[in-house]
């Protein structure tokens, strides 16, 4: 796929058959219902919104990005409001050739004086049908250190292909040991997932994290986050490398260089990714591979593992997936600024799922299922994590306040998944066989 500017890139995709009707009649009395996917040109910056409509005579009622609205459609012409207690938009449009173009008028309600203004391009999504899954070999060429939009998608694939492919390792080092990039959690993809929409959810089924390497590097320190003043000052020269050897056959690793008291020192291994993404949304400027937040990234959580699935919220048209940063094993919290980092063997499924709208990453092992929470303090984490995972309980299972407390209270499992980088991150995990009766 060439490269494009982004906004030429996913308007390109936006007016191919891919992105046409969907859910709706053909029926021409009623040609707005269905699905779209809006493009909101703000100052230069393409931003992915989704639409859904359902007309009725001329009156229109439906979602603009989660808000309610309700509006009309008169000869051609969609006018419609879409607030929640924040503010809101005010949207003109005219539908020509089946697609919606117009201005947008986005308010606060502590500043309606001054609201922003910008134009539209909205393009109705259909329903691909069956597609056969696909399995896909792909040998990566090119690295990215950023979570973008932006970047070129690597290949394209539908709902439920798989994907197998590798990753390097932290420092940009690939399973020869030959340097492709420089450090940073340089990442494989982003793979372009048909069908994809804002507003969705991707999830990634791991069937295979697997070591491809015999070595791994790590550091002999520990993050302040792990420091009193007493221990800060014992470990005030650690920092240095230490090289450690992967026994493949084993599945054990060991410091090539061991200290007196580690002569005989191993762990079985558990290889893992340490960042999964979908691409944020343009409107915010794209972290580096180092960060973390709703798009996933960055999570160094120990349970991303072979077996696990994630889910993932989508910002933008085809989810643009990243994966990276393997490690063959890491304790909770990566106490040491990162953990065993190598290269790995990644195999894995996609899939869609329509119209959910996913706040944070989630994830589900054969036994539980996940909520991350993710925020400067490990305070703020917590209550993200209890957040989303109360969420879930609600979509799923369909919960009450009162039911969630009943749950939660005596069942959660807290663990710390991350204490090294920006962000700190707590996951809270639920048995699912304590939820089985609630189906």
């Amino acid at each position: 796929m060439p490269r494009k500017l982004m906004l030429g890139f996913f308007l390109a995709a936006a007016a191919s058959p891919l992105f046409a009707q969907a859910d709706r009649p053909s029926s021409t009395a009623e040609p707005v219902t269905g699905r779209w996917v809006v493009t909101a040109d703000v100052h230069g910056t393409p931003i992915y919104v989704p639409m859904d409509l359902a007309q009725r005579g001329e009156k229109i009622s439906g979602t603009y990005d989660g808000q309610k609205l309700e509006g009309s459609f008169k000869g051609g012409a969609l006018h419609f409001e879409a607030k929640d207690d924040m503010g809101g938009q005010i949207v003109d449009g005219t539908l020509v050739d089946g697609a919606l173009s117009g201005k947008v008028v986005d308010y606060d309600n502590a500043n309606k004086e001054h609201p922003d203004q910008y134009t539209f391009t909205a393009t109705p999504v259909r329903d691909r049908g069956p597609v056969v899954p696909r399995r896909h070999e792909f040998v990566p060429s090119a690295f990215y250190r950023e979570f973008s939009a932006l970047n070129e998608p690597v290949l394209t694939v539908s709902s439920g292909d798989t994907i197998h492919t590798s990753t390097i390792d932290a420092g940009g080092a690939d399973e020869t040991g030959q340097r492709r990039i420089a450090g940073g959690n340089p990442q494989t993809g982003p793979f372009y997932v048909e069908s994809a929409m804002p507003g969705d959810t991707l999830s990634v089924h791991l069937i295979r994290l697997r070591l491809n390497r015999d070595y791994a590097v790590s550091d002999d320190a520990i993050v302040p986050r792990g420091l009193n003043s007493a221990l800060a000052a014992k470990m005030q020269h650690g920092g240095k490398t230490v090289r450690w050897h992967l026994d493949l056959a084993q599945g054990l690793a060991s410091p090539e260089r061991p200290g007196e008291h580690t002569m005989h020192y191993r762990i079985p291994v558990h290889p893992m990714l340490g960042c999964i993404a979908t691409a944020p949304s343009p409107a915010r400027a794209a972290p580096n591979t180092g960060d973390s937040g709703s798009f996933g990234g960055n999570l160094d959580f120990n349970e991303v593992v072979e077996g696990a699935t994630i889910y993932l919220p989508v910002f933008v048209p085809g989810a643009l997936l990243y994966v990276g940063d393997g490690h063959a094993i890491q304790g909770d919290g990566e106490l040491n600024g990162n953990a065993l980092e190598t290269s790995l063997d990644v195999e894995f499924t996609v899939n869609v799922i329509p119209k959910r709208r996913t706040p944070a990453p989630r994830i589900e092992s054969t036994t539980h299922i996940m909520a991350v929470g993710l925020g400067g303090s490990l305070d703020d984490a917590f209550r993200e994590a209890t957040s989303n995972m109360a969420q879930w309980l609600v979509e799923d299972y369909k919960l009450t306040p009162s039911e969630i407390a009943e749950v939660i209270g005596p069942t959660a499992e807290y663990k710390v998944s991350e204490v090294a980088d920006r962000n700190a991150g707590i996951v809270l995990k639920i048995p699912k066989e304590l939820l089985q009766t609630m189906r």
